[in-house]
């Protein structure tokens, strides 16, 4: 193994960027060359020229990047910048059918919504006619959803005029706190439904796809996309899950030659470096397997898993045998990994040491150099049937003490910064280690938006919903989300896009590097509904000179407005702004001020089409990709602040979407069937409510800090309703304190015999009851419209009080103990092991924490109130029955709300928690009979025969 800073090497050219680039293939100090295709969608791709190691385990090549290593001069950036001078001339190339994709980054020829400018000739080209389609819900099913919901307001103002103008009197603590907690709830309500106002649907057309880029018997014109997969702790993270994940990523329905898989490995885990290792190997066998009988889905864990008829459409006469061998083969991968695996259990003393005897540089986990081994992507990475293979790079980012490293948005920025240095692919794919590919189509899917002439330029990113495999069938705890994924998103993508949920999700690197979208032209007049709902800020067309030129001069007032905007780049380069070698200098020390001192890199950014540079060597491409992942890159740049993922909070994914939306990006809602992604979600009560404690903390560390949406990008390009949306993100965790002192007064008033309510006359009765049936009605019609089911819908809304009273409130006061004190939480990595004691074991094992506490206690104070004031009643005679029905019907809201949390402790498995419960609950009764035997007012005996003890028994 080499250590060291390498030879010097020349300058690569900037100005030409072309469809062939070399990467090294990593290996003991030998160098090789290879070849590695752009990432261009106009450029021609060429096959991979053979080179020479073969290998099953290749050991990695960390370097230690020096200091003061040189950089490229002002030569090759005037070089770069009178490329782009000359861009037309040297980059388009004629396509056989259809519109050239979009020149540029940031401008382009299209408007993003000209699908009505197009000529009529054009639009009978089948080739040339739009990629995907926005359907619109239909009207017998959207209309009388807006108008239950506005009547829905309507009654709730109505309803709370009411409640704050009629006090009551006797009990005006337990009517003042009611009264505060529905004030906010209906707040909360407006925030979560008005965003949903415009749902729509997606359709996308694959044939028009292949008609215009991937052309049988051409070479593809698709654009290249980098897919990064993160992992930290394998253990945590089984490496046979991620397994799979990779394989699928390999097996994708793409040109190879356009596909490049990062693996980021950001706990530097010998056992992760191995079992990438093996997973190359059996790629080879996998990947060749999948295309040649057209498997789904290509993880072979899940594929092998299949409870059908794995014969259906199956008409090769080799298939049964075929499938046989590669399901011993899979079988015996299994088996080396979980070798793997016991091996790593126990860590030597002196440390792991590879097979040539050298100690692996992740020993210290915490300071160690950065490593990059690239194993499939040359002649070595060739399949069984002599097929090239995508791309697959190990990365484990450089770590020392006393550097901040950002968790898991750092790791990434990281991979945003090695992939543009290698392959430079214009868009991005995340998945996490547990994500695999279920529909091998899924990247096609993307292209339809992201490579539309008209759509995509304006797109920042295209979010899959997240779908879950290995859940009951009852879904207890509502791991699948289908409420937020199938309502939710849904609505947002007709405003400006969905939220980015942290994985699953193509990226425009465009929209990662700060860049803001090209400006629509303004049109005379829009209407209300637009301007209300969907229209963005007003901005008057005759200011958009006035704008440029502010842009130019830099005086940017609002922190949203984005770092560059290309068109000016551009009209800077072409008019007089470099002429002088000053100016020039100048430029380059801006922009490596922003990006980071790596010439290399940022001239990637300026690549209108992605690719490197034609000139650059294997050599040099690896110093830069081992300089970008340093520790101390990222100081003192925009990394993190305004490019790339987003600090500042353990829920990374909503900054990061909220600053690319602030900027006027939208994104886009792709549903596809199967679904493009599958993964899987912890089923387990304890660790369901951890997962749902970082979710909810990560949104109070947003609304306190300076990217809150309330107060941040007002003088962006953020829809209003977009803005509602994101607000509601981040102050949802919020609703827990005013959730459980609702969930705590049932109890308070059936033990004292109070009442939030005062005796109600026939006509306020009317208003209570057109409130409740306003809000089942708001239900049934928002599941009719997005065909999500009563049971989905109903579990979603006991966990939002389970979540609520539980996960949310620790998170309200961790982040606010991590603001006012300084005391942070750590970052736990949600566990993703698979269920091998059968059918969901997890399901019903109970592990006690401390998130339990409050729905316990909320459970058995209500249970001890119903049971004291069903008992009161008795005692009390007829009259008292009737204020005590509104009581219980407090009380059983929230008992039935909490009823799977109940269950969760009682499992079959848990006789300890059962035992546990069943007495609690029995005691309480015994003491509520006990309790109301004596006048809680008054505290007499109510019973004649006080000679034992003072009570009637």
């Amino acid at each position: 193994m080499s250590y060291g800073k390498g030879e010097d090497v020349a300058p690569p050219d900037y100005d030409k960027a072309v469809s062939l680039n070399h990467i090294p293939l990593l290996t003991n100090g030998r160098s090789v060359s290879g070849e590695l295709s752009a990432a261009s969608p106009e450029r021609l791709s060429m096959a991979s020229p053979e080179s020479g190691i073969r290998g099953k385990h290749i050991d990695p090549l960390p370097f230690v990047v020096d200091g003061n290593r040189s950089r490229s001069g002002s030569v090759a950036w005037k070089e770069r910048i009178d490329g782009w001078k000359m861009k037309q001339e040297k980059n388009v190339v004629p396509m056989s059918v259809g519109n050239a994709p979009s020149e540029g980054r940031g401008g382009g020829d299209f408007d993003a919504s000209t699908d009505v400018l197009l000529d009529d000739s054009l639009l009978n080209d089948e080739a040339r006619q739009p990629l995907s389609r926005k359907v619109s819900i239909p009207s017998s099913r959207i209309n009388p959803y807006r108008m239950v919901i506005v009547l829905r307001l309507i009654i709730l103002s109505i309803f709370l005029h009411y409640r704050i103008t009629n006090p009551v009197p006797n009990a005006y603590a337990l009517w003042l706190v009611s009264v505060i907690c529905e004030i906010w709830f209906a707040i909360s309500w407006i925030l979560d439904q008005f965003p949903k106002w415009l749902p729509v649907n997606r359709e996308t057309y694959l044939d028009r796809l292949a008609l215009r880029y991937d052309r049988e018997g051409e070479p593809s014109q698709l654009a290249a996309v980098d897919i990064f997969v993160s992992t930290v702790d394998p253990l945590k993270e089984p490496p046979l899950v991620t397994a799979n994940t990779v394989l699928s990523i390999l097996a994708v329905d793409y040109p190879v030659d356009k596909v490049s898989c990062y693996v980021s490995d950001d706990g530097a885990a010998m056992l992760s470096f191995e079992a990438l290792s093996e997973t190359s190997e059996f790629a080879r066998k996998w990947v060749p397997f999948c295309k040649k009988y057209s498997i789904e889905p290509r993880a072979p864990e899940w594929y092998f898993a299949q409870k059908i008829d794995y014969l259906k459409d199956k008409v090769h006469p080799s298939f049964v045998k075929a499938r046989r061998a590669m399901k011993r083969e899979y079988e015996e991968f299994k088996v080396r990994i979980n070798g793997l695996v016991v091996k790593a259990q126990k860590i030597p003393d002196e440390g792991w040491f590879m097979q040539d005897g050298t100690p692996w540089p992740g020993n210290n986990t915490k300071d160690h150099p950065g490593m990059i081994q690239v194993f499939l992507g040359h002649s070595g990475g060739l399949d069984s049937e002599g097929n090239e293979l995508p791309r697959l790079v190990y990365v484990s980012r450089e770590k020392r003490p006393g550097f901040q490293h950002h968790k898991k948005a750092g790791a990434m920025n990281a991979l945003v910064r090695v992939s543009a240095v290698l392959t430079n692919g214009p868009f991005l794919l995340n998945l996490d280690c547990d994500h695999y590919i279920n529909n091998s189509k899924a990247l096609r899917e993307a292209m339809c938006f992201l490579m539309d002439p008209n759509l995509g330029k304006t797109v920042c990113y295209v979010q899959f919903p997240q779908r879950f495999d290995g859940i009951d069938k009852n879904d207890r705890y509502a791991n699948r989300n289908t409420v937020f994924f199938d309502i939710n998103l849904r609505g947002l993508d007709g405003i400006q896009g969905p939220v980015y949920v942290g994985t699953g999700c193509v990226f425009n690197r465009t929209a990662l590097y700060g860049y803001e979208p090209p400006l629509k032209p303004k049109h005379k007049k829009a209407g209300m509904i637009s301007r209300c709902f969907g229209g963005s800020r007003k901005r008057s067309s005759g200011s958009s000179g006035k704008n440029s030129n502010k842009k130019k001069s830099g005086k940017h007032v609002d922190p949203t407005v984005p770092i560059y905007n290309l068109e000016d780049i551009e009209e800077g380069v072409e008019g007089t702004g470099f002429d002088d070698e000053k100016s020039l200098l100048m430029s380059q020390m801006s922009l490596e001020k922003r990006f980071g001192q790596s010439a290399t890199f940022v001239a990637s950014t300026l690549m209108e089409n992605g690719g490197v540079p034609q000139s650059a060597t294997p050599e040099s491409l690896l110093k830069e990709a081992i300089h970008v992942i340093s520790c101390g890159y990222e100081d003192p740049t925009d990394w993190g602040r305004e490019i790339g993922w987003i600090y500042g909070s353990v829920t990374e994914d909503i900054l990061t979407g909220f600053k690319m939306h602030a900027r006027g990006w939208r994104s886009i809602y792709c549903m596809p069937q199967p679904p493009a992604f599958k993964g899987s979600a912890p089923i387990n009560l304890s660790d369901r409510l951890n997962q749902v404690l970082r979710w909810a903390l990560g949104s109070v560390e947003i609304l306190l800090s300076r990217h809150c949406p309330i107060w941040y990008g007002y003088g962006g390009r953020l829809k209003w309703l977009e803005r509602f949306a994101y607000v509601n993100t981040t102050i949802y965790p919020v609703t827990a304190i005013p959730l459980l002192a609702y969930c705590t007064l049932p109890a308070v008033c059936l033990l004292t015999g109070k009442f939030i309510i005062p005796q109600i006359s026939n006509i306020a009765s009317i208003w209570f009851i057109s409130l409740f049936l306003s809000i089942f009605a708001t239900g049934i019609l928002e599941m009719r419209w997005s065909g999500v089911g009563i049971d989905e819908w109903w579990r979603n809304e006991q966990f939002w009080v389970i979540g609520g009273v539980s996960a949310h409130l620790f998170a309200v006061v961790q982040g606010l103990l991590k603001v006012l004190a300084g005391i942070d939480t750590n970052f736990t990595v949600t566990s993703k092991a698979s269920d091998e004691d059968g059918d969901f074991a997890e399901l019903y094992m109970f592990k006690w924490t401390t998130l339990l506490i409050p729905p316990t206690t909320l459970l058995i104070i209500n249970l001890v109130g119903v049971v004291a004031g069903i008992s009161y009643a008795i005692n009390s005679g007829y009259q008292s029955w009737g204020p005590l029905f509104g009581k219980l019907f407090f009380a059983f809201w929230v008992i039935v709300h909490l009823y799977p949390f109940l269950k969760g402790l009682m499992g079959r498995q848990n006789r300890t928690p059962t035992i546990v419960v069943v007495w609690s609950v029995l005691l309480a009764s015994i003491f509520s009979l006990l309790w109301v035997r004596i006048d809680p007012f008054t505290t007499q005996v109510t019973g004649p025969d006080v000679e034992l003890c003072g009570i009637n028994c």
